[in-house]
């Protein structure tokens, strides 16, 4: 994390909003950190157990503060320029983990979302691709002043969709998948380092 601020590569914080091991958004997170670096960025790789937190108590946080968790999550966005999230949907909205280490993050001033640029994605076995979940992720990211690119990738039937070394088996999935990173690293550099 000591790279210094004048480089041209943007720096992504990347991340699956699910805290099981093998999760089909965790290797899709890494697929995209891949795409990323090929683009020229810098992937910072988290994992969502490193931003758990217990449930949101102003209680809590008038006893002992922020939590770990959502004081790492708040370091890890301060550190970089954007930030991708690999989101499950859960009953057709986001995972409570991630809300609650969005909710305790929120806390922290500087609020860390804001100004920061995003991308979400989602990976789900099902025909819709988890992408109910991701409209819903929108929303609170944006109410804090994170700028969400305006594409998102879901990945529909994703037990099925990736091959032996851990690529996608369809072509044009892999095509707009590798576009719509390529779109994102771009504009997120324009915006945090300026024009060439």
């Amino acid at each position: 994390m000591n790279e210094s601020r004048d480089t041209r590569r943007v720096r992504v914080l990347i991340f699956a909003a699910s805290l099981r091991r093998a999760s089909l958004n965790r290797r899709l997170a890494e697929l995209a950190a891949v795409m990323i670096e090929e683009q020229g960025g810098t992937a910072d790789r988290a994992a969502m157990a490193d931003f758990d937190c217990p449930s949101f108590n102003a209680d809590i946080e008038a006893d002992s503060g922020v939590p770990p968790g959502a004081q790492r999550l708040r370091d890890r966005l301060v550190a970089a320029d954007a930030f991708l999230i690999a989101s499950p949907e859960y009953n057709a909205s986001i995972p409570g983990c991630l809300k609650n280490a969005i909710d305790w993050a929120s806390r922290i001033r500087p609020q860390p979302f804001n100004g920061r640029q995003g991308l979400l994605m989602s990976a789900s076995p099902s025909m819709a691709g988890g992408n109910r979940g991701l409209w819903s992720l929108r929303v609170p990211l944006e109410h804090l002043g994170a700028r969400v690119y305006p594409d998102m990738f879901s990945l529909a039937q994703a037990h099925q969709a990736f091959d032996e070394s851990q690529q996608l088996k369809d072509p044009g999935l892999n095509k707009r998948l590798d576009r719509i990173v390529a779109g994102f690293v771009a504009t997120a550099t324009a915006l945090t380092r300026g024009p060439s």
